[in-house]
C-alpha cells in the first residue's frame, strides 16, 4: 500500500470533520478560524499541578526535585512568555479511551497502598493524584490547541506517561498521557488524524502500544536501541490496520543532534506531509542530553530547540496545533537548559536547522519505504 493510499486509510478510518487545523502568523500567534474557533491572538499556555510534588518516589532519578527546579528556573525568566494554568485531573471516561478499568483500579491500590509496581516505579499515597493530574493536564492541552485557545504549549508536570501501556504501569509511568491526549482529541474533539513524536532517549512503548493497530495516529519514536524497555526496532512499524503507522527510530549509545534531526527532516517529516495529522504531540523527554545520567546519547540544549523549530514549522505547514509533554530528563541543569529552549522554540519558531540524510535515515527510509514510497524518493 502506497503512502497516499495509507493517508487515505487512516482518514477513511474516522468521520469526516472538516478541517481542524489553526492558521498562524509570522509573529508565532494564532488566528484560528472555522465553527466554534475564537479568532484571537493568545499566549502559549503552561499546565502545572502541585500534585506534581506529593508523587513521593524517594531517592529515585524521577523525583519531585525535576518539577521544583524547572519551575524556579521558569519563574525567574517570568515562565518565558507562557500563561500558568493549573491542570484539570483526567476523567475516568478519558482514562478508559487507552487504559483499562483494571488498570485504573490497580493503579489506584498501589498508590492507596504505597505499593510500587516494580524497582522502577514506586508510588505514594500522592501519586494517584498526580497522575490524573498529568493525563489531565495532556487533554487540557489537547483542548485549548484543538480549540485555538493557545498557538502552542507545555505540560510540566510528573509522573511521565509513554512507558505506561493500557494494561500495565512501568518504566516511571502511571497514565499514558500523550495516548489519553491523542485519544481524546480523536474521539470528542473532531480530530481524524494524530502525529505524536517521542524523542525521549526511552521507546515510548506506552504510546507504541496504545496505537499498534490504530492508522488514526502516527506515532514516532526516536531512541536509543538496544536499550530499555527493550522495544522499539526498526522494522516494528504497527500491526493490522496500523502497519506502517508505528515509526520507531532507533539510534546507538552516543548518537547526537545530526542522527536526531535527521531522522526528523528525512523520515518524520516527509511522513507526516502525506499523513495530514490535525494535531501535533510531543513526547519531550530530555534524557538524551549528554549530562544525563541515565543514557549515553550527546545532545545539548540547544539540539532540543532545533528539535522544536523543527516540529514547529512541520506543523506550520501542515497548519496543525503542536504542543508538548514533559517525560523523562533527571540531570536537573540539562533538564531545565532543555526544556526552556523547546518551550522558546516552540513559542518562537525559527528557521529549522538542515542535515544530510545520514546512514540511519537512509537505512529507515530503506525499511519504511515499503509502507511510504515518499521515503523512497532521493534525499539530500
Amino acid at each position: 500500500m502506497g503512502g497516499h493510499q495509507r493517508a487515505e486509510k487512516a482518514r477513511g478510518a474516522r468521520a469526516d470533520h472538516g478541517h481542524v487545523g489553526a492558521q498562524r502568523c509570522r509573529d508565532g500567534a494564532v488566528h484560528t478560524q472555522g465553527p466554534g474557533y475564537r479568532n484571537a491572538i493568545a499566549a502559549p499556555l503552561l499546565f502545572r499541578h502541585p500534585a506534581s510534588l506529593e508523587h513521593d518516589t524517594g531517592l529515585h532519578p524521577e523525583r519531585a526535585d525535576r518539577i521544583r527546579a524547572l519551575d524556579a528556573a521558569l519563574e525567574e525568566r517570568d515562565w518565558l512568555g507562557y500563561a500558568l494554568r493549573e491542570a484539570p485531573p483526567a476523567t475516568e471516561e478519558q482514562l478508559l479511551r487507552v487504559h483499562s478499568r483494571e488498570h485504573l483500579e490497580d493503579v489506584r491500590e498501589h498508590c492507596r497502598a504505597e505499593l510500587a509496581f516494580d524497582a522502577d516505579t514506586p508510588v505514594s499515597s500522592g501519586s494517584w493524584e498526580a497522575g490524573l493530574a498529568g493525563a489531565g493536564a495532556a487533554v487540557a492541552l489537547t483542548e485549548a490547541l484543538m480549540s485555538g485557545e493557545a498557538p502552542t504549549g507545555f505540560c510540566a508536570t510528573r509522573p511521565p506517561g509513554h512507558h505506561a501501556e493500557p494494561n500495565r504501569a512501568m518504566g516511571f509511568c502511571l497514565f499514558s498521557n500523550a495516548a489519553v491526549a491523542a485519544r481524546h482529541a480523536l474521539d470528542a474533539l473532531g480530530a481524524e488524524r494524530v502525529l505524536v513524536l517521542d524523542w525521549d532517549v526511552h521507546h515510548g512503548n506506552g504510546t507504541n502500544e496504545a496505537f499498534r493497530f490504530a492508522p488514526e495516529v502516527l506515532f514516532a519514536s526516536i531512541h536509543r536501541w538496544p536499550f530499555y524497555p527493550g522495544s522499539g526496532a526498526l522494522d516494528d512499524s504497527g500491526s493490522g490496520p496500523g502497519e506502517g503507522f508505528n515509526l520507531n527510530l532507533p539510534v546507538p549509545a552516543g548518537a547526537g543532534e545530526d542522527e536526531w534531526l535527521g531522522y526528523v527532516e528525512h523520515i518524520v517529516a516527509p511522513v507526516a506531509r502525506e499523513y495530514r495529522p490535525d494535531l501535533v504531540l510531543v513526547s519531550a523527554g530530555f534524557d538524551a542530553h549528554r549530562a544525563d545520567p541515565l543514557a549515553d546519547c550527546n545532545l545539548e540544549a540547544v539540539s532540543f530547540a532545533h528539535l522544536a523549530r523543527q516540529v514547529r514549522s512541520l506543523a506550520d505547514e501542515l497548519e496543525a496545533p503542536v504542543g508538548a509533554l514533559l517525560e523523562g530528563g533527571y540531570d536537573l541543569d540539562a533538564l531545565c537548559a532543555s526544556a526552556m529552549a523547546t518551550m522558546e522554540a516552540l513559542a518562537h519558531g525559527g528557521e529549522p536547522r538542515r542535515v544530510a540524510r545520514g546512514p540511519l535515515a537512509a537505512g529507515a527510509a530503506q525499511s519504511l519505504g515499503r509502507h511510504w514510497p515518499v521515503l523512497r524518493e532521493p534525499g539530500p
